[in-house]
């Protein structure tokens, strides 16, 4: 099975390079810029996805089986602020990917969020009814109506909170920052009324490659299997790490001021992925060992 991965440099797209290269597949990674995976003997090629020409004579160049789009503006508070750039980044851009698969005959995998979803009664399964409160949801969802529409076989990965560790660190998660502040003695507040099914960057990855394995068609929802909010993650991080709960305090969303409303309780069930796919996410705190036994390299 021959592979091209947007966005490789992104944290999901790294997890998916090392898992694609234990699996011995045939793939090529491609982000913007130069590559910042630093391992030996992986094909990387420079592209923009933002550039439908460039986009188009890489993908046809390359015709892979499968494309696995994973790039995208994920900021939801600057999504919010730039709408331009995030229209650019998570619509035209899939709109150029989509281009490029048709003519390619490639098989479409695209990353989506469960902030396609108002979360007023999450956890939701994959035939429940988007209705985004954000411009991030709604660049998002409009990315999804123009994969649906391809002329191609096409699979959505939805996901939820993704955490885990990037080679350069550049993105901190939960549980870095819980760990880093109560570590300094910081007294941090934490919401109680956002409510997800957090996510280990190694599952989606996981869950991605068996979509892609089996070509399997439609839309999946990928992510972790415990229904928490973030106040119930920093006590859990705590708990394992044998740090200082009295330093966190229980809040709620009103308390901050942010330029993007937050769906308050979205999380997924996972039911068609387990059956379809043989999916077995970790649990949260299985995800919490993981990145511990990642920071001691």
């Amino acid at each position: 099975m021959s592979i091209l991965i947007t966005g490789a440099n992104g944290l999901l797209g790294q997890k998916l390079v090392v898992l694609l290269k234990e699996k011995g597949e045939d793939f090529l990674a491609t982000g913007r810029g130069a590559s910042r995976i630093p391992l030996e003997g992986i094909r990387y090629q420079s592209m923009d996805i933002t550039n439908a020409a460039e986009t188009l004579k890489v993908i046809t160049a390359e015709k892979p089986e499968v494309v696995i789009h994973t790039a995208a503006m994920t900021n939801v508070d600057q999504c919010e602020t730039d709408k331009e750039g995030c229209w650019l980044q998570n619509v035209t851009a899939v709109e150029n990917i989509v281009k490029a698969c048709e003519a390619s005959g490639a098989f479409l995998l695209h990353l989506s969020t469960d902030f396609i979803f108002d979360g007023e009664d999450g956890p939701y399964d994959e035939e429940a009814k988007a209705n985004p409160v954000s411009y991030y949801g709604d660049s998002k969802l409009a990315a999804e109506k123009a994969v649906m529409a391809a002329k191609i076989d096409w699979a959505m990965a939805r996901t939820v909170l993704v955490y885990g560790i990037a080679f350069d660190m550049s993105r901190s998660n939960i549980i870095l920052w819980v760990k880093k502040s109560l570590e300094e003695g910081k007294t941090i507040n934490v919401v109680n009324d956002q409510w997800r099914t957090p996510t280990l960057a190694e599952d989606l990855a996981m869950g991605c490659y068996l979509i892609a394995k089996k070509k399997a068609k439609g839309i999946f929802n990928i992510s972790g299997k415990d229904f928490m909010n973030p106040y119930q993650m920093a006590i859990a991080t705590a708990d394992y790490f044998g740090l200082d709960k009295s330093l966190i305090n229980e809040t709620d969303g009103s308390k901050f001021s942010q330029p993007a409303k937050r769906p308050p309780k979205t999380g997924f069930v996972l039911d068609k992925a387990k059956e379809v796919l043989g999916y077995n996410p970790h649990s949260f705190e299985e995800g919490i060992a993981v990145l511990a036994e990642q920071l001691k390299k």
